[in-house]
């Protein structure tokens, strides 16, 4: 048995009074995590913050219930039981990774958790002999299944259309401020910058293991490079652009990844099918970062694809020119 899995025990192991104790800390810890959203929220999107502060207060209420119940069956001391210590169970996505992807995937996140708990309560319900306690937790699985609904009169309650739609612009624009504009500019920078230094080995050489490296070398580099400075140039606090972590992480990765993209193709042996193939990376390149203008800035596309090739192409043909003479 892996190591993981030795430590955790099977749901149908647990007693009717570790089943209690595991719905008590769930739903002590979903609590927590609704209370953490509307904290992440509050600042810029207090209406929908109001909504998770709402669910957060309906866990405590079952939380609530729960131990009460424990204390008539099993006294006051409840066995401490987590989700992790159970093989099999529902998990919950760090509190980390859910805020850094924005408003819609935490509303996501809070209703597969109460999808989820619904599930669990039902599981659990069919486990127990107690009537008492059989009909409690049927309770609470139509709870969690009418926490959509309740959701949904939060909703109606702090978040009008208007105020729903403000917060959808808001999101998309901060959205768009921390990871797409730098990704875009890294991916740009990535893509055009290093065109000339890679085809101009590649002609001067004909060399295709010279030409990888030297491209290797400049998309690394300029990755690190451009990371760094938009990570440095901007804390976000005043400007608004999100974390500078996030836009420097952004940033340099597609730096990276645009200069390599017509730097791998040089792994083949052959020089002029390793050129041709390079040939047609650039141009995917060049109308992804067209599209990207379209789409998320809001550019023209035939001015993207206007700006973006004829960039490239001045590049691509200083870097031919240098390498050719």
């Amino acid at each position: 048995m892996l190591p993981v899995l030795a430590n955790r025990r099977r749901f149908s192991d647990l007693s009717e009074q570790e089943i209690i104790a595991l719905a008590i800390s769930s739903e002590e810890d979903d609590a927590r995590i609704y209370r953490q959203y509307a904290e992440k929220l509050r600042k810029d999107f207090p209406d929908s913050a109001k909504i998770f502060d709402g669910m957060a207060v309906e866990e405590d209420g079952h939380r609530e219930a729960l131990i009460s119940l424990h204390k008539r069956r099993f006294g006051d001391v409840i066995p401490l039981i987590r989700r992790e210590h159970v093989s099999g169970y529902y998990a919950r996505n760090p509190v980390w990774l859910i805020e850094n992807l924005g408003l819609e995937r935490m509303r996501d996140e809070a209703q597969a958790m109460e999808q989820s708990a619904e599930a669990f309560y039902r599981k659990a319900a069919e486990r127990t002999q107690d009537a008492d306690t059989r009909a409690l937790l049927g309770r609470l699985a139509a709870a969690e299944a009418g926490h959509e609904r309740r959701a949904e009169e939060l909703e109606n309650q702090f978040l009008d259309d208007d105020t729903r739609s403000e917060e959808d612009k808001h999101a998309h624009r901060q959205f768009v401020l921390t990871w797409v504009q730098p990704g875009l500019a890294g991916l740009m920078d990535g893509s055009v910058s290093t065109l000339a230094p890679i085809f101009a080995t590649a002609f001067a050489t004909q060399n295709t293991h010279t030409t990888f490296l030297v491209g290797l070398a400049a998309s690394v580099g300029a990755g690190i490079s451009m990371g760094f400075t938009e990570a440095a140039h901007d804390d976000g606090v005043i400007s608004g652009r999100g974390s500078p972590i996030k836009r420097g992480l952004a940033s340099g990765i597609m730096t990276a990844v645009g200069g390599l993209g017509h730097a791998l193709p040089y792994l083949i042996p052959d020089f002029w099918t390793a050129t041709f193939i390079a040939f047609a990376v650039v141009f995917i390149e060049l109308w992804a970062i067209a599209w990207i203008q379209n789409r998320f800035m809001e550019t023209p596309f035939l001015r993207a694809v206007f700006q973006v090739v004829l960039g490239g192409a001045l590049v691509f043909a200083a870097g031919a020119l240098i390498g050719g003479g």
